[in-house]
């Protein structure tokens, strides 16, 4: 077993980045042209209100969060992680973990389900790309 400092030092800086790069571009598709507005409709968000967000600190905040969800992603798949191990591992963080949790939430806020489906999937194929990334490389 490898401890927390062994896996710092063994991270694969390149495929990590890649990996958030991924997940933000998939993000900024599956929020846009896919879903964006079944995603707004959920959520009851107009053009104006998305149009008021301080943009640098939204989108510079979610490339940090997701750079930190690809090193923490890195650090429990390991650097010698196979492909496939790379990808299923993802898959079962992003919907064993977080679309779990994500339907915990929705149901305690009375969220749509439209809505939980829409972030869910993007959580659980961000998750399985970053983690075929990490597994490639």
């Amino acid at each position: 077993m490898m401890g927390a400092a062994t896996a710092t030092t063994n991270i694969n800086w390149i495929s990590v980045i890649l990996a958030a790069v991924s997940s933000f571009v998939v993000g900024g598709i599956w929020y846009g042209p896919i879903f964006g507005k079944a995603w707004m409709k959920a959520f009851k968000l107009t053009e104006e209100d998305l149009a008021s967000r301080n943009l640098p600190i939204v989108f510079g905040l979610s490339f940090l969060l997701t750079l930190i969800a690809a090193i923490n992603l890195e650090m429990f798949v390991g650097v010698d992680a196979s492909l496939a191990y790379g990808a299923g591992a993802g898959f079962a963080a992003g919907l064993g973990w977080v679309a779990t949790f994500l339907g915990i939430l929705y149901l305690f806020e009375k969220q749509s389900l439209s809505g939980f489906f829409i972030n869910a999937g993007y959580c659980v194929f961000a998750l399985t790309l970053m983690g075929f990334i990490l597994g490639l490389m």
